[in-house]
Formats: structure tokens, C-alpha cells, sequence
């Protein structure tokens, strides 16, 4: 095996490697033997640079600057989501996608199915693929444009560089970037050792990290992507479940807790399970997306001037609790920034005992006219630190 062979075999094995633990949760070598071979391979890459391939996994490590993200027009506008907090919300939506499409009246024995996702509380991204292989990576920015990301996000080693399968020749496929609670908490941890200012929550955590200067810091966050949404010209599949399993056949990271309904009622359980589960999951997210399966019914029903009316993003309430606030502490970092911090009486609130809140700073106490003794509520919607939202 010559050289440029050597180079080609590794890089396909650990892209392999990459897809069975990141993709599979199923990893078939240790860490340690995974690190011997992406040495070699950058390695080798150094001392034969006519090799050079952008897709490399070697790329995914980071290294690259970048002072300006240049603004990119999105070749297909990524909508919004119109919200809904009520079961009744839901019911009004799907009567008027009835109504639009005349159903069951007019075409006897065809229904509306439904598409269940969880709505995923974190960065919004566009990733182009052309033969193949990532091209490109942008926000959603305004829904017109976005910042092109691309060196950051090829980082996050859940999206693909190298596609398998029968893939499209040209696509975008969108997702959420998220932060694990596990790696939110391990960057906090840190920033308290350096008495930097904590982080209020993933969503923000991961927004800032994709716009880093520095792709090497940005794969030191340990960022994660869930994918589901494919647009594009001549795709094989015809309904938004079909595009997820394909997505899937491709190397793609989809939703494993996606469910295809046949009823209102279906997706109602759906919302009440994962009001309660979602304590469980490693990530945060802030409610359930529903969509029209069939997209000849997606395009039947089209857009307003912001969302799609084939689609809703169902809403869970902000979970708080009411406990004392017995007292307030001050910690002081090694820079000499001073947090206030609330020290509570225990109370349970999302599945954990919190005995502590953030105040963030002195404005905020002031603002809020909290008082030691006081009856207050802690809330936890989005936010991984509690804090005290009311007295």
C-alpha cells in the first residue's frame, strides 16, 4: 500500500469509527486506539500536504481562525415556527388543515398523518452537501441570510463530512446544534474556577460557541447536531417521516424519538410523554414540533409570510417550584468578580433537589426587591442554573 492508499484507508476507517460512536452509539474501538490512528493520519497529512482533503477527520479537531463569518444568502428561506401552549391550539390548527385541504369531504379516505419531533432548544443551522461531502454550513440568521459557520461546524463530529448510501447530488439539510447538559455544566465548572461570569443556559452557550474566531476552542465544547428537515431539487421521498429514514440511510444523526402519527390523539400522548421525560434527556428542549407527514399536503397548505401552515411547535410551560429564600451568599472568582447566590430552602423542581439560584448581579436583586425571608419562585425553563423569576 503506497502512501496517498495509506492516507485514503485511515481516513475512511475513522470516519467509520466517527459514524459508530457518534452516530450508532455503538463503538467497536477505545478512545485511545481512535487517537493513535488520527495521529497518524495528521501525521502523515503534514508530511505529504498534496493529500490535503477539506473533509479530512483530521479537520474536525480545529485549529482554523476566523475573524469574519461571511453573510450568505439562504438559497431556500428557513422559516419560523408558529407557537402553540394549548391542547385547544392544537385542535383549532388541525381543523383549519382540514378545512384547507377539504378533508375527509372531498378526497374520501385520505387523511392528515402527523410528524412528532422534539423541538430542540438550541443554534439553528443550514448544511449544504454537494457529491456527497459538506460544503457548507451557515445559521439561520434572519430566515433570508445567515453567517457562514462552516470550519466551526465541521467540528461537531454528529454531522457527517463524507456521506454514505444513495445520497442527492446537491442538498441542504437543516438541524439544531445543542450543548449536552454534561458538557454545559463541565464549561461552567471551569468558568467558576477562573471566577468568570457563568453561562446562563445551553441554547445561548451553543449560539455564541458556533461563532467563535477559533474552530479549536470550538471542538473543545463537544457541540452535538440533531438533523431533520432535507431541502432540495428531484428528492427521493414524498413525506417528512420517508425524508428522516432516508436522512438516516445517508449518515445522518436523526430524531430516534421521532413518531409517525395517525391522529390528534396520538400526538396529544406524545406531547404528555415527553412533558414528563424530558428531565431525563441529555439535552434541553422546550417543546414538541408537529408536522403535516405528506408533503403534497405541506405544499398544499404553504406559508403565511413567516411559517409554514403545515407545521406547529407546541409550547411546555416553564417548570418553577415556590420555596424560602433562606439566605444570600457571594462568591468571589480569581478575577474578582462577585456573583450574588441565593441559598434556598430545598425544594424539588424538574427532577432535581435545588438548594440554590443565581441572581446573576446586584441590578437584579434590586430589580426583583428579593428579601431574606421571602417566599419566591425558581424556575428552570431553558435555563440549567434555576433562578428566582418572582418574590
Amino acid at each position: 500500500m503506497n502512501i496517498q492508499e495509506r492516507i485514503q484507508a485511515l481516513r475512511e476507517e475513522l470516519n467509520q469509527h466517527n459514524y459508530n460512536y457518534y452516530i450508532l452509539d455503538n463503538p467497536i474501538i477505545s478512545d485511545f486506539e481512535f487517537d493513535l490512528k488520527l495521529k497518524e493520519l495528521q501525521e502523515l497529512e503534514i508530511q505529504y500536504p498534496e493529500y490535503f482533503d477539506e473533509n479530512s477527520p483530521t479537520q474536525r479537531v480545529g485549529g482554523s481562525i476566523t475573524k469574519n463569518f461571511p453573510t450568505v444568502v439562504h438559497e431556500y428561506r428557513m422559516y419560523s415556527l408558529d407557537n402553540s401552549y394549548s391542547i385547544e391550539d392544537l385542535q383549532d390548527w388541525e381543523k383549519r388543515i382540514e378545512k384547507s385541504l377539504d378533508l375527509p369531504a372531498v378526497r374520501h379516505g385520505e387523511k392528515v398523518e402527523f410528524v412528532c419531533e422534539l423541538k430542540y432548544d438550541g443554534a439553528s443551522v443550514s448544511v449544504l452537501y454537494e457529491n456527497g461531502k459538506l460544503k457548507q454550513a451557515v445559521t439561520r440568521g434572519d430566515g433570508f441570510q445567515g453567517d457562514e459557520i462552516t470550519p466551526n461546524v465541521k467540528t461537531i463530529r454528529s454531522i457527517p463530512l463524507k456521506l454514505k448510501g444513495n445520497y442527492p447530488n446537491r442538498f441542504y439539510i437543516r438541524g439544531e446544534i445543542v450543548l449536552p447538559h454534561k458538557e454545559f455544566n463541565r464549561i461552567n465548572a471551569e468558568r467558576a474556577e477562573l471566577g468568570l461570569e457563568l453561562y446562563a443556559n445551553p441554547r445561548n452557550t451553543a449560539s455564541g460557541s458556533l461563532k467563535l474566531q477559533d474552530s479549536g476552542e470550538v471542538a473543545k465544547r463537544k457541540l452535538d447536531c440533531y438533523l431533520y428537515t432535507i431541502v432540495g431539487q428531484n428528492l427521493s421521498f414524498d413525506s417528512q417521516w420517508d425524508m428522516l429514514k432516508s436522512a438516516e440511510s445517508y449518515g445522518f444523526k436523526i430524531p430516534q424519538t421521532a413518531k409517525l402519527c395517525t391522529s390528534l390523539e396520538e400526538v396529544l400522548n406524545f406531547i404528555d410523554f415527553w412533558d414528563t421525560e424530558r428531565k431525563l434527556l441529555p439535552f434541553e428542549i422546550d417543546g414538541i414540533v408537529v408536522k403535516v407527514n405528506s408533503f403534497a399536503q405541506q405544499q398544499e397548505l404553504g406559508h403565511t409570510a413567516k411559517s409554514p401552515r403545515w407545521a406547529m411547535a407546541y409550547k411546555f410551560k416553564a417548570e418553577k417550584a415556590e420555596t424560602e429564600l433562606l439566605s444570600i451568599s457571594y462568591q468571589v472568582g480569581r478575577t474578582g468578580a462577585i456573583t450574588p447566590v441565593a441559598n434556598l430552602k430545598p425544594v424539588s423542581l424538574a427532577g432535581t433537589v435545588v438548594k440554590r439560584a443565581s441572581l446573576h448581579n446586584e441590578d437584579i436583586i434590586n430589580k426583583l426587591d428579593v428579601r431574606i425571608g421571602d417566599m419566591v419562585y425558581v424556575e428552570k425553563g431553558g435555563e440549567i442554573i434555576p433562578k428566582i423569576v418572582e418574590v
